[in-house]
C-alpha cells in the first residue's frame, strides 16, 4: 500500500505530519494487516523525507527520473516501512 500527504505551508515544522504518518500507519498494520507500507518523496523534498524518517521508514532507492512537473523531469526516492 502506498501512503501520500500534504501539509499547508504555515503548518509545516510542528511534527503534525510526522505523528500523523507513524498513526496512519499503525492502523493500516492492525487493521488491514498491511506488511509494507511505500511512500514516495521528489528528490529535492528534504522536510517529507524527514517526516517519513521520523516514521520508522526506510530509503529503499533512487527513482531516476520519476517525476514530471512544471514541464522538468527530476528523480524521486522510495521510502518503505515493513513489519
Amino acid at each position: 500500500s502506498e501512503l501520500g500527504y500534504w501539509l499547508a505551508k504555515p503548518h509545516w515544522g510542528k511534527g503534525i505530519m510526522t505523528d500523523t504518518v507513524k498513526k496512519v500507519c499503525e492502523y493500516g498494520f492492525k487493521q488491514f494487516g498491511l506488511v509494507r507500507i511505500t511512500a514516495n518523496v521528489f528528490h529535492f523534498n528534504a522536510g517529507s523525507a524527514r517526516v517519513l524518517e521520523k516514521a520508522g521508514f526506510q530509503l529503499e532507492g533512487t527513482m531516476r527520473k520519476h517525476y514530471k512537473k512544471d514541464g522538468k523531469i527530476f528523480d524521486g526516492k522510495l521510502y518503505a516501512k515493513v513489519l
